[in-house]
């Protein structure tokens, strides 16, 4: 049963210091800042270091295990199997069938320097200047320069991009960018066919074998020689039919998380169910780091159904503003303009918080985006898949303003990764939107989510095939676990949406943190998927709302309205993981090496090659 009224009455709570630590290393000098902590009420909800689940009752035993079948956790795969030879073994796990995550869902396309005239130089300021400060210079360099190869492997796998007269990529525009570099396919269903040609090329591949209907409930814990964390592989429960059923282990030399986002912390989302951060959790209940997770894009522009309406609502995308559609008030005013130069193509952060500001100006749930003046035939051609969502809800777009509101949609932060996407525990490694690669920073510039995914995956590949890590035995796991009670989910989400969503305050984030810490208190002891994606729920909300109260600016996608503006002493990456005493946080040095590196550097494995981890600079030449 739901919590009722009087359990989420707030109780008084005790003050206690949050931990706050500021540092960084280069070279053989050390620099450390300091950041006064503020004194947070209840501030961390207790979290299980394990999930509650029956001892495994098979083993399995690959080279590598993928958690994911998105455009990263794909790519992965086949990469993995191309670096590694014909006699890898590599299993994909998906928790619904192969085709069921976020990947199918993007509208807008795929960004990439591909059009005559564009540089690398562009696309690599538009991306820090979305970042708001936060970007890794090194990340957004590699992501820029290697993501035309990567777009024409996707396309050498059997993606099919719409194309212009003249039979090359049909490019357009999306909010940041100040050139036309969106690839887009079957209009606005680019998702679509991309994870349509990448299913395919997985299932033609006798080497890898997808395990559908499969959540990933832990990573299985080991030590390297040197006693560093590590990971073994991963526990699973399999939950459609198939040879191996009930709770199982696989093994594996390297786990490659590709789970997602986490959309579903929220009331309304353009996530799809299975979006509850599974593999966010996992890794933080392992000892994973965690960076930047307060950072949460809402999309600007998400059909508005209704104050009522719940879960995943469709989006209208950039795109229709990249063709010439218009944001407007109820009096049909346009109002960014002079809010930004790019107007309604500004970054989204920047447009869904002058949607947020006109729509309290007006004392409305919703803005407008008119598209009328695109036509039928663009919108017949070019936005099919919006045409058909804005009609099932009685709305004509070729003649009717489309109403629309900011929804949650993208989960900027995540494990934290190196160049390579390996994380702190050896054997880990995460790509796409479960990931912190350092990419985007503050504020992910529109469509480089995808290129992300082609990008850090191909580099993970690139590290195992030159150095696969050993088979490591997993270490007695004696980590407290427990569930929470699945009913806890629509108070948690409604706790979400309403004090640490599109606009934030220490008074709403208070009372969040006595929300979550008490409906953290009812639990369960019986094992399924609903205890288990509650729980999982449960501990990716307390760390993104830990480092929201930790936070106390306003950037990119992070806003305060206690503390309105950017704060130079913030301009640091903001890292969560599990102490002695729960969640703690530390401050890093954006350029700085994460964990990763600089355990690799001393004698771990993988890498670059020399030189390939430093930023070459942007390059002035036009691409092709």
């Amino acid at each position: 049963m739901l919590p009722t009224s009087a359990e989420l009455e707030d109780e008084p709570a005790q003050s206690t210091p949050s931990t706050l630590t500021t540092s960084a290393t280069a070279g053989t000098s050390t620099r450390t800042a300091t950041v006064p902590p503020r004194l947070h009420p209840s501030p961390n909800p207790p979290l299980p270091r394990r999930l509650s689940a029956e001892p495994p009752g098979w083993v399995r035993e690959v080279d590598v295990v993928v958690v994911g079948s998105g455009v990263a956790g794909l790519t992965a795969a086949l990469e993995c199997r191309d670096r590694l030879g014909e006699a890898s073994r590599v299993v994909v796990v998906t928790k619904d069938v192969v085709a069921s995550g976020s990947t199918r869902w993007a509208q807008g396309g795929i960004a990439s320097v591909q059009a005559e005239g564009d540089t690398v130089a562009e696309h690599v300021t538009d991306t820090l200047v979305a970042g708001a400060g936060l970007c890794e210079p090194a990340a957004v360099d590699v992501l820029v320069r290697e993501g035309p190869d990567e777009v024409a492997t996707l396309v050498a796998r059997g993606t099919q991009f719409d194309l212009d007269a003249t039979g090359r990529l049909a490019l357009t525009r999306e909010g940041g960018h100040h050139r036309n570099r969106i690839a887009h396919a079957g209009g606005d269903a680019t998702g679509a066919e991309i994870e349509r040609a990448l299913v395919a090329a997985v299932k033609s591949d006798p080497g890898i074998e997808i395990v559908e209907q499969a959540l990933v409930l832990d990573l299985l814990p080991a030590a390297t020689e040197d006693g560093r964390p590590a990971v073994a592989g991963v526990t699973l429960h399999v939950l459609g039919e198939g040879t191996r059923q009930g709770v199982g282990a696989v093994r594996a030399r390297a786990v490659v998380l590709a789970t997602g986002g986490i959309g579903q912390i929220y009331a309304v989302t353009t996530n799809p169910p299975v979006s509850t951060g599974d593999g966010v959790a996992a890794a933080l209940r392992a000892g994973a780091r965690l960076r930047d997770v307060e950072f949460i894009q809402f999309h600007p522009t998400v059909l508005f159904l209704g104050t009522g309406a719940r879960g995943q609502l469709p989006l209208v995308s950039e795109a229709v503003r990249g063709e010439g559609g218009l944001l407007v008030n109820s009096a049909g005013e346009r109002f960014m303009v002079g809010q930004h130069e790019l107007a309604e193509l500004a970054p989204r952060d920047v447009v869904a918080k002058g949607i947020m500001k006109e729509m309290a100006r007006e004392g409305t749930d919703h803005v407008y985006v008119d598209g009328r003046a695109l036509g039928e035939e663009t919108w017949r051609v070019r936005f099919p898949t919006i045409l058909h969502s804005c009609r099932q809800a009685g709305i004509d777009p070729t003649t009717d303003l489309i109403p629309v509101a900011p929804a949650a949609h993208y989960f900027c932060g995540g494990v934290e990764t190196d160049l390579e996407g390996a994380t702190n525990l050896a054997g880990l490694y995460a790509c796409g939107e479960v990931a912190s690669s350092g990419v985007h920073g503050a504020n992910r510039l529109a469509s480089n989510s995808l290129l992300e995914g082609l990008v850090f995956a191909a580099r993970i590949a690139d590290a195992l095939g030159r150095e696969l890590p050993p088979l490591r035995e997993p270490l007695d796991d004696a980590r407290e676990a427990w569930l929470v009670d699945p009913a806890v989910v629509p108070a948690l989400q409604r706790t979400m949406s309403r004090d640490c969503g599109g606009l934030r305050n220490a008074v709403g984030l208070d009372h969040a943190a006595d929300q979550l810490e008490r409906l953290a208190g009812r639990r369960v002891t019986s094992p399924g998927l609903a205890a288990w994606e509650a729980t999982n729920l449960l501990c990716v909300a307390a760390a993104v709302l830990g480092s929201a109260r930790v936070r106390e600016e306003s950037r990119g996608a992070h806003w305060r309205d206690d503390f309105g503006d950017r704060r130079e002493e913030w301009q640091r990456h903001l890292v969560v993981h599990v102490g002695p005493e729960g969640l703690e946080h530390e401050l890093t040095e954006v350029g700085s090496p994460t964990s990763a590196s600089e355990e690799r550097s001393a004698g771990g494995s993988g890498g670059r090659p020399p030189g390939m981890d430093s930023p070459t600079g942007a390059s002035e030449e036009s691409s092709r």
